[in-house]
């Protein structure tokens, strides 16, 4: 009675095969690295799409152009709508390290302060020193380039009007840049728009940069600028600090302002 039939013992151990079997295909979908992956490896590159999607062609959107620092590329990308900047941001800046931080910090200021200001004439952002300055100069050529193309579009319009003096001030406005000066630490270049015989803005397209150049010139420059327009000529004072900036930037000035003299 002890003994089993051969025949049983096989059929008893075919029966567990089959039903090893079924067990393990019923459970292979769960944990099949390819379903997994389809599942929920597309959606990175889904999620970061619409960052170049959400721009489009001839919507007033202008890209200043890169420019370098000593921890990396800055670019600035602006927003402008009837004569206004509604939107400003960094599409390159620098990154890796200690960066990603300082540039978390410190761009979101930068484009809020660019907004604000309407214009390149913003302030450096604490220990982010050599990131305004690209940011700043970037900045400035994405507005050149608005100009540019605002005015492009204001002289074909202007055309067909016979009287230049019934126009608005800003189509009366003059952009001008003065010679190079050559400073013991890099050339300044000033360029200013003047308007009804004032000078409405003024800035530095060159101005010497590189180690303590950049901090110099980044805190320099600003008060140049302001101190241009509030005094409507080259007679400014010194910035304590930056003496050879300040001579160089007045000695451009001076030269863009015989240019617009007339």
């Amino acid at each position: 009675m002890r003994k089993s039939h051969p025949i049983r013992r096989f059929v008893l151990a075919g029966a567990a095969t089959v039903s090893g079997i079924v067990l393990l295909l019923s459970l292979k979908p769960a944990t099949d690295p390819a379903s997994a992956q389809a599942a929920g490896g597309a959606a990175p590159p889904v999620a970061a799409s619409p960052q170049g999607g959400a721009q489009a062609a001839g919507s007033g959107t202008v890209t200043g152009d890169a420019a370098r620092t000593q921890y990396g590329a800055v670019q600035v990308r602006l927003t402008v709508a009837g004569g206004k900047i509604t939107k400003a941001e960094a599409v390159q800046a620098p990154k890796g390290g200690q960066s990603d931080q300082v540039t978390a910090n410190a761009v979101p200021k930068l484009n809020q302060a660019a907004v604000a200001a309407q214009s390149a004439d913003i302030d450096a952002v604490s220990g982010a020193t050599y990131t305004s300055a690209g940011y700043k100069q970037s900045l400035q050529s994405a507005i050149d380039k608005a100009n540019a193309a605002a005015g492009a579009g204001q002289g074909s319009s202007s055309q067909g009007s016979g009287e230049q003096g019934s126009g608005s001030g800003a189509a009366q406005a003059r952009t001008v840049t003065g010679a190079v000066a050559q400073t013991q630490y890099g050339p300044v270049q000033v360029r200013v728009t003047v308007s009804g015989g004032k000078i409405t803005k003024a800035e530095a397209v060159k101005a010497p940069s590189g180690g303590q150049s950049t901090t110099v010139t980044a805190n320099a420059v600003p008060k140049l600028n302001q101190a241009a327009v509030a005094a409507g000529s080259a007679d400014i004072d010194a910035v304590s600090g930056a003496t050879y900036t300040s001579a160089g930037y007045k000695e451009s000035l001076q030269s863009a302002l015989d240019q617009a003299g007339g």
